[in-house]
């Protein structure tokens, strides 16, 4: 059985027969874990043991794990800064901040690799304008070309780790205050100004080798009246044929306010991969990830399926003790120590 479209989450530590029972679903092809879903390491990796033993091919398994605000699992990894640190540090010092960048996503990627983790939906590209809550310190900075370079930097240490990486959230979230998860956001602005500053780090990261791109839940009337995410014009016109990306399209969670414009969860999964997403996420709702599962009649494309399995992590990883035997390593976790105040706890869950 080879993976489908649909990425979901699951209830808790341990897999669950009504888990098992959705992950081995054709339709299904992913798992993206929460702060629920951890414990401790040992227990991280039991889980993700348990989740690759479902399916062959196994399931992709991912988390949302940025650092700051957004890190999933934390007693027991290393405490990842917010992206804006790394920021400030560029307006001051750009090559330490670079340097700093690369060491950060190497440690963030080599201990998800650790335990079993394919990929985190990582670097945020959005531009910060001051005005968006649930982006805020998220974003590397208010200037394109810095956000660019710190998240090639970023981008070069995951790799080294063996990890992918997603672009988010296309083709920008930072200049409409509204909160996807709770509205639906409406930027005015015209595809002039957007191109001209908030499209500059997506496309410089698809010319460095961006591997996957998540869209916003976000409308750009000027542009095209459906949001990022269900819009041909976005995805298929701009983001493939404009910027030439040929990686991996995943879909925000389809469970979130911004996408309810599209219709039942059935219709909004119809509208993500009609659009051009490859993969749609549906998180925190069993009934509705049921409802979707039961509903959605797609067949995945031979392109489809071969950027899924980039998405896979290369490479076979380091433990965690191999890690913390590794002086370059030790390095790394001390340098990302010093690099400035760790601001916000919020741990969403």
């Amino acid at each position: 059985m080879g993976i489908g479209p649909v990425m979901l989450d699951v209830a808790g530590k341990l897999l669950t027969a009504e888990d098992e029972k959705r992950l081995r679903h054709p339709l299904v092809g992913g798992v993206i874990l929460f702060a629920r879903n951890y414990e401790s390491p040992s227990q991280l990796a039991q889980l993700t043991a348990s989740i690759r033993a479902v399916r062959t091919p196994p399931l992709l398994i991912s988390v949302d794990h940025e650092g700051g605000r957004v890190q999933r699992f934390r007693e027991g990894f290393t405490k990842i800064p917010p992206m804006r640190e790394l920021g400030k540090l560029w307006d001051a010092h750009p090559k330490k901040a670079r340097h700093l960048a690369e060491q950060t996503g190497w440690v963030l990627a080599a201990e998800l690799r650790a335990h079993g983790v394919d990929f985190s939906f990582a670097p945020v590209l959005d531009v910060d304008y001051g005005s968006s809550g649930v982006i805020g310190d998220r974003a590397f900075h208010a200037e394109p070309q810095a956000i660019a370079e710190l998240a090639h930097s970023l981008m070069v240490g995951m790799k080294k780790a063996g990890m992918a990486t997603v672009g988010k959230h296309f083709p920008g979230h930072g200049f409409v205050r509204a909160d996807s998860h709770l509205e639906i956001p409406v930027d005015e602005r015209e595809f002039a100004d957007i191109e001209m500053c908030d499209l500059i780090p997506f496309r410089q990261m698809v010319d460095f080798g961006l591997t996957a791109v998540m869209p916003a839940h976000v409308i750009y009337p000027k542009v095209d009246p459906r949001p990022a995410g269900f819009s041909k014009v976005w995805l298929k016109d701009i983001l493939r044929g404009q910027l030439g990306f040929e990686g991996c399209i995943f879909s925000d969670d389809l469970s979130m306010e911004g996408a309810t414009v599209a219709g039942g969860i059935v219709q909004r999964a119809e509208a993500a991969l009609h659009a051009g997403a490859d993969m749609v996420l549906v998180c925190n709702k069993p009934e509705s990830a049921d409802e979707l599962l039961d509903g959605l009649v797609w067949e995945m494309s031979a392109t489809s399926k071969a950027r899924l399995a980039h998405m896979r992590g290369h490479g076979h990883p380091d433990t965690l003790v191999q890690l913390h035997e590794n002086g370059e390593f030790i390095k790394a976790l001390h340098e990302i120590a010093g690099i400035g105040s760790f601001s916000g706890e919020l741990q969403l869950t």
